[in-house]
């Protein structure tokens, strides 16, 4: 028999996505401030997932459970170490990673698997692997995606324990405990600081102090940022200003202390004045259109995209200062600008900084279009000079560090960080790694794109989604500010990252490579779990090369290899971009797709027998159009995974937004699914498409079942659902059609769906004849009237009568007309013995709706029978009409209902043990 993993079975999926959830709003010591990377997983996610497909679902075992009552309790006990091992808090927690350990070690002959995650990416995978004590191995294409990796989890164990090497920690002779990577983070902090103080020694005239007026209280204040805006001369030549290109004029919304800057026409130039108070509506913006479409202040003439365009391919787009922030006892103050501060940032460019072309790409990139063609255009000559002067420090700040280690007793033994050294030279380079991630962190939010943000009335980074769009009024930090924008700032998060590093001796040093996935690695018998990239959602490789080259000028020879090309690798990146085929879209998806079949094949080889191959499928929603035709990237990911020889075992919808706090559409909720895959037996047999059918029946409606009972959420039920129906489409050679044609993914699919509607609809066929009737009716019109003819037709079919349902309060019917009543206009009380489930499920869902949880379960309390159950089942398919038709707050109602079901019994059960004379509640 088969052994079946956790993961193969059941999850307790609600507390791992609100783990997920809540993960989003961590920032301090969160992994994914160590340096930006796009879509990466939540690490609660990772966790979970590795953590379940390692430990055997109780019904493996009926020697030890032999009833489905203890295979329930242990199932419910490995839950529990679940649920407690997902939460943030207990990420470093030592008594639940080794009771997590300690299940791991028990299911897999007393030793920790290794783990490959050959598309590494920002390495959620691999460093929740290294958590949970597995060898964790990442590979990826991408150089910027390694080195993340290397930051996390091949250099801190290697220097775990030991403690800082610089002078002013050894001088203090502090009886402290350097555990994990704590000595590291501070030697991170204090070459930081020393790479500072020099830097400005070099460069800090660059960043006067500004005068205060007298209405300010006089004296200077430390400038925070420089709010400049691009002008182009105005298209009409009877005014030919020097006119603003500014999207807002708002410097400050903060009740209180709002301001903005007027723009005062001056001849044939354009003065800027900041005011205090709320800015006018006429002054919020010049921007009148999309795109480049702004209005003169001047003449009021409206320029065109086209005409911007042209400015910019030409170099005729300048800048002009616009206004100044200051801070002075901690309160921001804003001023118009004056010459000395314009002159400031005046100056030329450095001798030497890097740069490529930007690509041809405007989806990904707008910029270009505007004649800013290279990386360099997007910083001001004030932030190159200050980026490549941090940067010419870090070669010397590596060589004090290996001195000050050498002093500090550390061993010589003279190998290179990229030679597995452990000595003084290797602790400098490793130091210099973490210093080149605060200068390219810094690149993303001291460059010409980042937008003033008059809220929290500071500077915002680049990347606030996966491109580098175009911006005409931006934010210029001063780099020496300690605040945002600032290099210690900056490092900042990069140290409270690094002190999270709970490692020690027992930690396997993790290994990461820059690897084409679909090359053999030659790795054999191992776990695999990886996140691939999805069609052309994201374009790694071009968006990377932002931060590339300049890593790459401080870390070319700490790693020569890994920082050989001038530029990220493209040619071999598992997308489907089709300008890299002048725009030809199917040769960009037959590459992906033949990439996609390749390494799937590749993970093949590599992956052990006994453990599931866990997938993550980021998509969008259009591919999951799972009642129509469109399939797209969902359809090449499975079907890469079956024709490479595995069988789908499993589907797992995680989000990360909370379902009860969405107020848009529902079906955006979920981020992924994971799939969960075995290899499929060699001898495999062949099947008709009736057969697979017939198969799919008997299994299918069984797992729905489950799941229900699992109380999944209906927005996560569709996708769930996939998992034991490709289980059995895949577990099979092959499906042959009527004609004799191999079944494809798409048409297998449409079929898995068919059956979870025609599951649904048994449901819904086994309820009272009036319930039945309005879900129908539901179904065809939601609340609209439809002729008392027509009504009259589908409630004979059912067998219910009009009257009947008008007596009861669940139907309108007059002047030929007939509709269903709204939640809100039905009758409040609940009957304790009501037989009316579609009035049952309405009352329920729309208490819950106005009263939450309490007041729902109130009403619960007196039920008789199993009524509430039956509610709670007719909203699942209650949200999947709503979702269907689009129908976005209905299914919000009913989705937050059965997402709540579990919190409305338990409270039930509380309120019915205060009143034991009432009857029983289930």
């Amino acid at each position: 028999m088969s052994i079946k993993k956790l993961i193969e079975v059941a999850l307790p999926l609600d507390k791992i996505n609100e783990a997920c959830a809540r993960e989003k709003s961590i920032r301090h010591g969160h992994p994914s401030t160590l340096h930006l990377w796009w879509a990466r997983r939540p690490l609660a996610a990772a966790r979970a997932v590795i953590w379940a497909s390692l430990v055997d679902d109780p019904s493996s075992h009926p020697e030890l459970f032999p009833t489905e009552e203890a295979q329930h309790a242990e199932r419910e006990r490995l839950f529990g170490i679940l649920e407690k091992l997902v939460v943030w808090e207990n990420s470093n927690n030592q008594d639940v990673l080794k009771a997590a350990k300690e299940e791991i070690l028990k299911y897999n002959h007393g030793e920790f698997p290794t783990l490959l995650d050959p598309f590494a990416g920002g390495g959620a995978i691999p460093l929740e692997a290294q958590r949970l004590g597995l060898k964790a191995i990442a590979h990826d294409l991408n150089p910027v995606a390694v080195m993340i990796n290397k930051a996390m989890i091949e250099i801190p164990p290697r220097f775990a324990g030991k403690a800082p090497v610089n002078p002013e920690a050894r001088a203090a002779l502090l009886d402290t405990e350097w555990s994990g990577a704590k000595g590291l983070a501070e030697d991170v902090r204090y070459y930081g600081e020393w790479m500072k103080q020099k830097a400005y020694e070099k460069i800090g005239y660059l960043y006067p102090k500004v005068q205060l007026p007298p209405e300010e209280g006089g004296g200077e204040a430390t400038v925070i940022a420089w709010i400049w805006a691009r002008t182009v001369k105005c298209p009409n030549p009877a005014c030919g200003c020097e006119m603003p290109l500014a999207s807002s004029f708002v410097l400050s919304k903060k009740k209180g202390k709002e301001a903005w800057v007027e723009p005062i026409p001056d001849g044939d130039k354009v003065k800027f004045k900041v005011r205090q108070g709320k800015c006018p509506k006429e002054f919020e913006s010049y921007k009148v259109g999309r795109a480049a479409v702004f209005k003169c202040p001047v003449c009021g003439e409206i320029t065109k995209d086209e005409y911007v365009k042209a400015k910019g391919m030409a170099h005729e787009i300048g800048n002009q200062l616009m206004a100044i922030v200051a801070q002075r006892r901690h309160e921001r103050i804003y001023l118009s600008p004056t010459e000395q501060q314009a002159c400031a940032a005046n100056i030329n460019p450095p001798e030497d900084y890097p740069s490529a072309p930007m690509p041809d790409n405007p989806r990904w990139f707008s910029p270009p279009a505007f004649g800013m063609t290279d990386y360099c255009n997007l910083f001001t000559n004030r932030q190159l000079t200050a980026l490549t002067t941090l940067s010419s420090l870090v070669s010397n700040v590596i060589a004090k560090i290996e001195k000050d280690a050498l002093v500090a007793g550390m061993i010589d033994d003279k190998k290179d960080l990229d030679a597995d050294g452990e000595g003084a030279r290797a602790y400098g380079e490793a130091i210099g790694v973490y210093l080149t991630f605060g200068i390219s962190r810094m690149a993303d939010i001291d460059n010409a794109l980042c937008p003033w943000e008059p809220v929290k009335t500071q500077v915002r980074h680049l990347f606030g989604r996966q491109a580098i769009p175009m911006l005409w009024d931006y934010g210029e930090n001063n780099i020496f500010n300690n605040a945002a924008g600032d290099y210690i700032t900056s490092l900042k998060s990069i140290i409270r990252v690094i002190e999270k590093f709970e490692i020690d001796e027992s930690t396997f040093p993790g290994i990461a490579e820059q690897y084409d996935v679909q090359a053999d690695c030659g790795l054999r018998n191992i776990m695999i779990s990886t996140d691939p990239p999805y069609y052309d959602n994201i374009g790694y490789a071009d968006l990377s090369d932002f931060f590339y080259i300049w890593l790459r000028q401080s870390l070319e020879k700490i790693y020569p290899k890994l920082f050989s090309t001038m530029l990220v690798p493209k040619t071999d990146e598992l997308i489907a971009a089709p300008y890299r085929y002048k725009g030809n879209n199917e040769k960009a998806k037959s590459f992906f797709e033949n990439g996609m079949l390749e390494a799937c094949k590749k993970i093949h080889q590599y992956t052990r027998d006994d453990i599931p191959v866990t997938i993550y499928y980021a998509y969008k929603q259009r591919d999951l159009n799972v009642h129509g035709t469109n399939f797209s990237g969902w359809e090449t990911m499975l079907s890469a995974i079956i024709k490479a020889g595995f069988t789908i075992t499993g589907t797992w919808p995680i989000r990360t937004e909370l379902i009860t706090g969405l107020k848009g559409k529902i079906n955006a909720l979920a981020s992924s699914i994971v799939l969960v895959c075995r290899k499929r037996s060699t001898d495999a047999l062949q099947t008709t498409r009736r057969n697979f059918i017939a198969q799919l029946r008997r299994e299918l409606h069984p797992a729905l079942k489950k799941l229900q009972e699992s109380n999944i959420a209906p927005v996560d039920l569709a996708q769930a659902s996939i998992g034991p129906g490709m289980g059995v489409f895949s577990r099979y050679r092959s499906v042959l059609e009527a004609d004799g044609t191999e079944m494809t993914v798409r048409s297998a699919l449409q079929i898995i769906n068919e059956q979870v509607d025609a599951y649904f609809n048994e449901q819904v066929g086994s309820m009272d004849t009036e319930s039945r009737f309005c879900v129908d009716l539901y179904l065809q019109n939601a609340y609209d009237e439809i002729p008392y003819g027509e009504a009259e037709i589908l409630a004979n079919a059912k067998g219910a009568l009009i009257p009947k349902m008008v007596e009861h309060k669940v139907l309108y019917a007059k002047a030929g007309k007939v509709h269903l009543l709204k939640r809100e206009e039905l009758p409040s009380s609940v009957v304790p013995d009501e037989q009316n489930i579609w009035l049952l499920t309405q009352q329920l869902t729309h208490v819950m709706e106005e009263g939450g949880i309490e007041a729902c379960a109130k009403k619960v309390v007196p039920l008789y029978g199993s009524n509430a159950e039956h509610a709670k089942d007719l909203a699942y398919r209650l949200y999947q009409v709503a979702e269907q038709k689009g129908w976005t707050s209905e299914a919000f109602a009913y989705n937050a209902f059965v997402v709540s079901w579990p919190d409305i019994q338990s409270k039930a059960a509380e309120l019915k043990a205060a009143q034991p004379e009432q009857l029983d509640l289930f």
